[in-house]
């Protein structure tokens, strides 16, 4: 039977192989896991479904579940985040792709669609769309799924919520191995990462509004503040917003931010938090874009409705004109800047990521019948496991609990 896949061009996969190498030389947790799925054989005969951003360090996770024993069928978890370099890398590797950079949302959930039509017994995602898509179906044969990323667990928490989740899932991104490294200090150095690729501007002495103070917002307004920004958060949140005083931001409504900055970065996971009454009293020249998961955080139909033409003025870069002395800059078509406008995540954080979905998917194939049809965390021995490992690989060492602290912290009796 034919290999089956849909990339742009095969032709591309020596680029695709020397980038991935480049990653794997920044991933040794996953190697060491590599080595032992490889040799053992941990997934032999499974048919994994996974809708990813096809990068250099997904490419090394399909390279891991392949050597595993799993069939691996992959697709992309954002029209604008494949290399298309590292898609023919895979496909090379007998890694059925269907994913091309650029691909409309028709292209977009046709592949998802194609992966589904294999059947996959275990559905690795990135935002539920892979998983949401299956619940559509009437029949399904899932033992169970992973998910990546924040947007993606608040979607199959609705799911379990209404009573409606068909298989077990384990919310990858809430492993503190995962959120902790990969949403602070990979999405905070990645979206700087890309709104310097697409603007070029100078950072330093500019007024840098970052909406939404989770980890991701933590990330990315850590890093402004490094770079000489004026930082203000905004929130809905108290305690986060409690927070982000304390770490010495200012805090105000986005009505308020909208009025003095220059830079506006989204990461809330929600719909609509800039829209019209905020364009309207924006600065000439501010520039919006967005690291949240859907290209919906910015209200880009308000925007478009709002203006009076619009340019791409450099690639990534869309120049709204909201009167004659009033330009607004939308990057990357409000989507991921970090993967649409750079390369996303460095690979020594999705090294500890990717770790976790090779290590979720081996504890689901040997739960497969035992998990009740629900979203679990990820086991704390997985977790803590992945961390020591980073440690030792880091030829970092840390203490150990002597016998007696341990037994004076687990005692209610011991005080003063």
């Amino acid at each position: 039977m034919k290999f089956d896949y849909e990339i742009k061009d095969i032709n591309l996969a020596t680029k695709g192989k020397l980038l991935s190498e480049w990653a794997a030389n920044q991933m040794p947790v996953l190697a060491s896991i590599r080595e032992n799925f490889s040799k053992n054989k941990v997934l032999t005969g499974l048919r994994i479904g996974a809708c990813l951003h096809i990068t250099t360090e997904t490419a090394n996770l399909a390279i891991t579940l392949k050597m595993a024993g799993a069939e691996v069928y992959l697709c992309a978890s954002n029209p604008l985040s494949t290399n298309d370099s590292v898609a023919a890398f895979l496909v090379k590797n007998r890694i059925h792709v269907f994913a091309h950079r650029g691909e409309n949302a028709r292209d977009y959930y046709s592949h998802i669609k194609k992966v589904l039509s294999y059947r996959p017994q275990l559905l690795m995602d990135d935002g539920a769309d892979l998983v949401s898509t299956a619940h559509k179906e009437e029949k399904i044969n899932i033992i169970g799924g992973t998910e990546e990323t924040t947007t993606g667990i608040h979607r199959l928490r609705s799911l379990e919520k209404n009573g409606l989740l068909r298989f077990p899932v384990i919310a990858v991104n809430d492993a503190n191995t995962k959120h902790l490294f990969d949403n602070r200090y990979g999405t905070g150095q990645s979206t700087i990462d890309g709104l310097l690729r697409t603007t070029n501007i100078l950072i330093a002495g500019k007024t840098f509004v970052v909406c939404g103070y989770g980890w991701c917002g933590r990330g990315v307004a850590l890093r402004a503040k490094g770079m000489g920004a004026n930082v203000i958060v905004t929130e809905v949140d108290p305690l986060r917003a409690l927070e982000a005083v304390m770490d010495g931001y200012r805090v105000m409504p986005i009505k308020e931010a909208s009025k003095t900055g220059n830079v506006f970065i989204t990461t809330t996971g929600d719909k609509n938090v800039i829209r019209k009454e905020h364009f309207k009293v924006m600065k000439e020249g501010a520039i919006l874009g967005n690291s949240g998961h859907f290209n919906v955080e910015i209200d880009i139909p308000a925007l478009e409705n709002l203006s009076q033409g619009k340019t791409r003025i450099r690639e990534q870069v869309e120049e709204y004109r909201i009167s004659k002395n009033r330009r607004l800059y939308l990057l990357a078509e409000g989507r991921l800047l970090n993967l649409a406008g750079a390369e996303g995540h460095p690979p020594t954080v999705m090294d500890m990521s990717f770790a976790n979905q090779a290590k979720a998917a081996e504890y689901l194939k040997k739960s497969e019948g035992k998990l009740a049809k629900m979203v679990y965390p990820v086991p704390k021995e997985i977790d803590e496991g992945i961390a020591s490992l980073k440690l030792k690989l880091l030829g970092i060492k840390i203490d150990a609990l002597t016998k007696q602290q341990k037994t004076y912290l687990s005692s209610w009796t011991l005080g003063t």
